[in-house]
């Protein structure tokens, strides 16, 4: 076995399975609700998929770039955030905001350069930097309301910072990066003559007053931000890989040439379809944010009257980082596994977002260790799928209403 390993490339043996892959088996075996990935589980829109299969009928079946997403996405660009993005020359169309990022990271990243990243963070960054030969430095936000600390962020840069990751609304926390956060980060990017990438991918799911901010609004940022973003999570089609980034012509079009090599094509259905669904009304939006508003309170009360320490209320996306209950002995690995077995409903421990880097290690050591007490949870789901998780959670209560595992 280790000769064959001997084979693969130090990329390949560098990303690994997560230990939280396992739990996903024990959950199918359980027969869990799913409350872990994120994806809705409720149908996507119906004059979407209406033009979808339209388009398919109509035999837009083979590689084409559909230049009216590009059209569209500028406009609404310029509706949302005041940018002036070229159509014909600042948009590629993208297999997903996830190859959308991959890319962006191989046009801008070379061997040895560092890239930082907020921690908590979503896992496939790191991966897409290590991958371009890039070193990612991991900026701890500060618990429980997951606040920046300039001084952390501003030690953080070296003379070899190549760019800054900013994922906001946020995953996992639900946080909505503040204005005062996005001028820190703008400002350093400007000093530090450093790149931006962003995931915008909740970027119309935001809840009461906060509203989504893109970095490129900011005055000298237009021209050093790529903006990533998709149809996923806003129309409920995360299996139909349709993305864009967003940047300076020259850096489009290497992310546009880097695609076109590895997947040619983002599925041409779904990208005829993906008009449609750009063309939407407000009032779609604000059904979606009302919708998962709603659905936000559900799990925020629910989790709270049974023993969990809810700090911090989601502001956008949709997930709730929940820390276990005061008196819990388990990690968040150990909590989750008996919640599949005990309960029948499974979420994603916390840990599977920190990273192990010096910065918080030394808060560890000074008595701050939060990295394995936290678990999300994806509200992304149906009413019934909610209802029927409270159900079962309601079976392990004890004399004072608060869930006790064995």
């Amino acid at each position: 076995m280790e000769e064959k390993r001997d084979l693969l490339s130090s990329v390949a043996k560098s990303i690994t399975a997560s230990p939280i892959q396992e739990l996903s088996h024990l959950a199918q075996r359980c027969n869990a609700i799913n409350l872990a990935e994120g994806f809705p589980d409720f149908p996507a829109p119906s004059h979407i998929k209406d033009a979808a299969i339209s388009a398919i009928n109509s035999d837009f079946n083979q590689y084409r770039q559909v230049q009216g997403i590009c059209d569209h996405v500028a406009i609404i660009m310029n509706q949302m955030h005041g940018l002036d993005v070229n159509p014909l020359t600042d948009v590629a169309i993208c297999c997903g905001q996830t190859e959308a990022f991959a890319a962006a990271a191989f046009a801008i990243i070379d061997k040895g350069d560092e890239v930082v990243l907020f921690d908590p963070c979503y896992e496939t960054y790191e991966g897409c930097i290590k991958m371009a030969g890039g070193v990612p430095v991991y900026v701890p936000l500060d618990p429980p309301h997951w606040t920046l600390d300039p001084n952390k962020f501003i030690k953080s840069f070296s003379g070899r910072t190549k760019a800054v990751i900013l994922n906001s609304p946020h995953n996992p926390t639900g946080k909505v990066f503040t204005k005062d956060e996005l001028e820190i980060i703008a400002a350093e990017c400007r000093t530090r003559n450093c790149l931006a990438i962003t995931d915008e991918v909740y970027e119309h799911i935001t809840f009461n007053s906060e509203k989504h901010i893109s970095l490129a609004s900011f005055p000298g940022m237009r021209e050093r931000t790529i903006i990533t973003s998709s149809l996923s999570k806003t129309f409920s089609v995360t299996g139909w890989r349709v993305g864009w980034a967003i940047a300076p012509a020259f850096i489009a079009s290497a992310i546009r040439n880097i695609h076109v090599k590895v997947t040619d094509s983002a599925p041409a259905p779904f990208q005829e379809a993906a008009l449609t669904a750009l063309r939407s009304p407000s009032e779609y939006f604000e059904s979606l944010r009302s919708d998962y508003e709603s659905r936000r309170d559900y799990i925020v009360n629910l989790l709270a009257r049974i023993g969990f320490k809810i700090h911090f209320k989601p502001q956008g996306a949709f997930f709730l980082f929940a820390e276990l209950p005061e008196n819990c002995p388990l990690s968040d690995v150990e909590y989750v596994r008996k919640l599949i077995q005990q309960a029948g409903v499974v979420a994603v421990p916390g840990c599977g977002f920190f990273h192990a880097d010096s910065s918080v290690e030394k808060l560890s050591q000074e008595g701050y260790n939060y990295q394995d007490r936290y678990i999300r949870f994806a509200f992304c789901k149906s009413d019934h799928t909610l209802a029927s998780a409270a159900k079962r959670l309601g079976e392990l209560l004890d004399a004072a209403g608060c869930l006790k595992l064995k």
